[in-house]
């Protein structure tokens, strides 16, 4: 008998993959199911950036392997688009690594900083992702508690007292927040990144929904002057362009982190399709206008939404952020796992339960706005009837 990895029995297959097969099989069945769980763009990306990819597959040399750090006008785009969109200055040759999207590269950074038996910081609720890696990597994870009546953001004051903080290696944050799309401030900002520089820990800020409904100005972790010392920053362009499938991601940091990094990125792939890399290129020419038209779109679904929250008795806040609507369960059933397949089995709807991102998400639920308009009208008619 071959015997799995020991640490295999820390993990479980990724929810969404296992809810997946479930809903699959409801549809060979012949069940039609609108799927509101899953944060997954289906508006198309700028046309300029399928024509540019579309012509860049054409070359001679668009299949062959390439740099693990990204052609140069890549790394000279997201350089240029961080002076834009963030008024971050990034060095194009030593502080950006391209990442076929930003999940790997949290793997990429728990394997280059992470021993087994480290401690990790990671929020509640939070991206399951976090979790999943450490675990594999044998760290030891310390849950810090978000709350919603401290709107989701960390609290300095406890985590300070926390025994043994001093041998935290690394501190998860994401703001806007997933899966509860609060938003920090700049202050606040600032505590975590002296915090975590007061207690020499790595902090990773995963930044992937900076403009989806956000009415403020969009953050990155090196706003605050220091935050390089300590800091890294993962993002994407999946949400902001549409480009979800394209697997285009980077993390922004000092030249020591990057260098780490790559050594464990370069023996993990071969770079990034070409074509993908010149599209990406093409779509962070794009300036703040198509953030406001692509907007326009999430706020007329986000509303249909709401009227499915108001009907149902759920709470939430119009003060969010990202491509989700996170609502609390007032009424009746609080386990978010029991609400969310009752209401499956009854609607043919698929909503998230709450504790699939921590403990602190029990008792609510998260709906997603990556579907048109006219399913979503279709799902409020099926709640309604």
């Amino acid at each position: 008998m071959i015997l799995v990895a020991k640490k295999m029995h820390t993990v479980s297959e990724y929810f969404f993959s296992e809810k997946m097969k479930k809903i699959n099989n409801l549809k060979k069945k012949g069940e039609k199911i609108i799927n509101l769980g899953i944060g997954n763009p289906d508006l198309l990306p700028p046309k300029s950036v399928i024509h540019k990819m579309k012509k860049a597959s054409e070359l001679k040399y668009a299949n062959t392997y390439q740099s693990y750090i990204g052609i140069e006008k890549l790394r000279d785009a997201i350089s240029n688009w961080y002076r834009k969109v963030y008024k971050v200055n990034v060095d194009s040759t030593n502080e950006i690594l391209p990442l076929m999207g930003s999940k790997e590269g949290i793997m990429h950074i728990s394997m280059s900083y992470l021993d087994k038996g480290d401690k990790v910081l990671i929020p509640n609720p939070g991206y399951p992702t976090y979790s999943s890696v450490s675990n594999l990597l044998e760290a030891k994870i310390i849950y810090y508690n978000l709350c919603e009546d401290e709107n989701w953001i960390p609290n300095i004051h406890f985590l300070e007292k926390m025994k043994n903080i001093t041998k935290v290696k690394i501190m998860w944050i994401n703001y806007p927040h997933m899966p509860t799309g609060a938003k920090i401030t700049l202050n606040k900002l600032e505590e975590i990144v002296f915090f975590a520089k007061k207690n020499r820990i790595l902090l990773v800020h995963d930044n992937p929904y900076s403009f989806i409904l956000n009415n403020e100005r969009p953050l990155s972790i090196f706003n605050i002057k220091e935050a390089k010392d300590i800091a890294l920053e993962l993002n994407s362009l999946s949400k902001s362009y549409n480009m979800p499938g394209w697997r285009v991601g980077m993390i922004i940091g000092k030249k020591e982190f990057i260098n780490n990094i790559l050594k464990v990125k370069s023996q993990m792939d071969s770079g990034m399709y070409y074509p993908i890399q010149i599209g990406a290129i093409e779509a962070m020419k794009y300036d703040l206008k198509w953030f406001d038209n692509l907007n326009i779109e999430y706020i007329k679904r986000r509303k249909i939404i709401w009227k499915i929250c108001d009907y149902l008795n759920l709470r939430y806040t119009k003060e969010s952020s990202g491509i989700f609507v996170w609502a609390k369960i007032i009424d009746g059933e609080k386990n978010d796992h029991i609400w969310s397949d009752e209401f499956l089995k009854k609607y043919h709807i698929f909503i998230t339960p709450g504790s699939i991102f921590g403990k602190n998400g029990k008792g609510y639920v998260r709906f997603s706005m990556c579907c048109p308009v006219e399913i979503l009208k279709q799902a409020k008619n099926r709640i309604f009837s």
